[in-house]
């Protein structure tokens, strides 16, 4: 990640982050930390499959460290939204496409997108096409699998 970017997550969110981070650090970092002191006891480095492991596997760790380093430093936490009546980011929006039963989403950062459990960004195409509508506005968003058609028909 480059640049000041920020990084807007729930408190929930930032919680996981957190919790993932002192993982990383406090017990992953010590295992690899291990794996590499016992390879490099096995004698020479060199031709040693399990010391390359270790270090290919300590790169990995100390790249997604940096990652979840920069992502907490540079946190903007989403609040509820504050009742305007528009979809905004940290928005619960239910919507219906056609004759289809409603669905449920909660408008988020990119960081926390999960949208197999409802999640979706606010930069994704149907995140950036519901924002700033509200209740009974019907809503176009242009997604890689064609253009779809919502009722906006809750927000909270």
């Amino acid at each position: 990640m480059v640049g000041n970017k920020q990084v807007f997550l729930t408190e929930e969110g930032l919680q996981k982050l957190k919790e993932r981070l002192d993982y990383l650090i406090n017990v992953r970092r010590p295992e690899v930390a291990k794996q590499i002191h016992d390879a490099k006891a096995d004698g020479d480095i060199s031709e040693n499959a399990g010391y390359d492991e270790a270090k290919s596997a300590q790169g990995f760790l100390e790249g997604e460290i940096q990652e979840l380093n920069y992502k907490i430093a540079h946190a903007v936490i989403i609040r509820q939204n504050q009742g305007n009546g528009t979809v905004q980011l940290g928005s619960r929006v239910t919507v219906r496409e056609g004759d289809f039963e409603p669905e449920t989403y909660h408008i988020v950062g990119s960081a926390e997108a999960d949208p197999f459990h409802g999640r979706i960004s606010n930069v994704s195409p149907i995140g950036q096409a519901l924002l700033n509508h509200s209740v009974n506005d019907i809503v176009q968003a242009d997604t890689p699998g064609g253009l779809l058609e919502f009722e906006i028909i809750a927000i909270e």
